[in-house]
């Protein structure tokens, strides 16, 4: 079959466009969803492709990467600034998760990889056939990013179009900013609402719990393991799992959490075969990744696999206009949780709010509000109830200082040690060592240089 496939009069769920120049792939696919109820319409190539997008109007298309006249991410290219209601998924060869990241990049919804799974084909269709459209936005119950600076709208504004994706979402942002909020607007704002929204605190569990924690495990697997339990992915299985404190992950973690994200499956200890998932990963740090993965503390093929699309959530301070929108919202929520009519903020006591530095952002302006609504017993907040002592700039600048030169010695400390742990490991190879730390020979070469492990 070329060209335009006949159209199937099946049960009116919708239409897909399925992209590819090899016959048989298109027979299949085009079997497989007139089964589903949808009907399809076949191109052999990006020509054919735009034409019938001109024509008609789509609820998925399906394409190959590698078409006669051109890349399926040029289709998808302008699929995203022509057909912006339009999920598009790319077939990848086997393994080429580098293609899969760079489709996810052009604005792709999500891949499917060769020899397709029906399985996971039929999945993905009915996850896109679950999208929400733009109007069903705008009211997500019970939570919302307030504020109408320009920082705040660019967030929100990102929250919405990364929830029409299935791409892992690397969320930065300063502590207390706001990134489970907005993990969690972009899981109600999907095709994934209404399946589990699972977050892990990364840095609250010990290390020997960590495996059985994310994957789960057989009974008799381990002493006291008197029962089979799954982990946080089966927990999220059709979801999302949110990885708040990504960085604090060791490194032996991060290859398991690596392989179950490619793999797209995971084994529970004491099993024998692996279980396949279905999880969206949403991935969280108030650190610096980039600088982690260069001190060699987290594996850079874990974060490429992570922060596919960036969503950085602003501080407060970049916030300002909007302080006493949130503040006054926050105060009526609180108020209404003790059962009291919430108290009145003082024009000073804005002002004094709106010139604050406000370290631990959103957090801190709750715990500020919370602590002087405890302590308050009059219907007006002022300055002095606020208790607010910021710090003096030359104070901040020295500890500042003194901050930086302090991690900077322990992020060498703690380089130098997986660098020697991995060369022992390796029996001193160090090919074979930049590839157990997840980094290039150069790389590796140029660090062993700077901490003196080459003397």
């Amino acid at each position: 079959m070329t060209g335009t496939q006949e159209r199937r009069s099946g049960a009116g769920a919708g239409r897909v466009l399925v992209v590819d120049d090899e016959d048989d792939i298109r027979e299949l696919l085009d079997m497989t969803l007139s089964r589903m109820g949808l009907d399809t319409d076949c191109a052999a190539s990006v020509a054919e492709a735009r034409r019938l997008l001109s024509e008609n109007t789509y609820q998925l298309c399906l394409t190959d990467m590698r078409l006669p006249d051109g890349e399926g991410l040029e289709l998808v290219r302008f699929i995203s600034e022509h057909c912006r209601d339009l999920p598009v998924a790319v077939i990848t060869a086997y393994g080429s998760m580098e293609n899969a990241v760079l489709a996810f990049k052009a604005g792709a919804f999500d891949y499917v990889p060769k020899p397709i799974a029906l399985d996971q084909l039929r999945a993905l269709v009915k996850t896109v056939l679950k999208l929400p459209s733009h109007a069903a936005h705008d009211g997500v119950a019970g939570r919302a990013l307030l504020g109408e600076s320009q920082a705040i709208r660019q967030a929100r504004a990102m929250i919405g179009k990364v929830a029409r994706s299935q791409a892992p979402v690397y969320v930065s942002g300063e502590s207390g900013s706001g990134k489970e909020l907005a993990a969690r607007l972009i899981h109600e704002q999907s095709a994934r609402r209404e399946q589990p929204f699972v977050a892990v605190n990364c840095g609250a569990i010990p290390e020997n719990l960590m495996e059985s924690e994310f994957f789960g495990y057989k009974k008799g697997a381990f002493t006291g393991a008197d029962a089979d339990r799954d982990g946080f992915f089966q927990a999220a299985h059709g979801g999302t799992l949110f990885l708040d404190e990504v960085a604090d992950l060791p490194l032996t973690m991060q290859v398991k959490l690596l392989r179950a994200i490619q793999e797209k499956s995971v084994r529970k200890i004491g099993a024998v075969a692996e279980d396949p998932v279905d999880v969206r990963i949403i991935s969280a740090t108030h650190q610096n990744l980039k600088a982690l993965v260069t001190a060699g503390r987290f594996r850079q093929d874990l974060f490429y696999r992570l922060d596919v699309i960036e969503l950085r959530m602003p501080a407060l301070r970049e916030c300002r206009e909007d302080i006493a929108l949130l503040a006054g919202n926050m105060l009526a929520r609180l108020a209404h949780e003790t059962g009291g009519p919430p108290p009145r903020l003082h024009p000073a006591a804005i002002k004094a709010l709106e010139e604050y530095p406000f370290p631990g952002n959103v957090r801190e302006l709750e715990n500020i509000l919370e602590r002087s609504l405890a302590l308050t017993g009059g219907s007006e907040i002022g300055i002095a109830d606020l208790h607010l002592t910021p710090l003096d700039a030359s104070d901040d600048l020295s500890l500042e200082d003194a901050g930086e030169s302090a991690l900077q010695t322990q992020l060498d400390k703690a380089e130098k040690e997986a660098i020697l742990e991995a060369l022992q490991k390796t029996r001193f190879n160090r090919t074979a060592a930049a590839k157990l730390l997840g980094v290039t020979f150069r790389s590796l070469r140029y660090r062993m240089e700077r901490l003196g492990l080459n003397e």
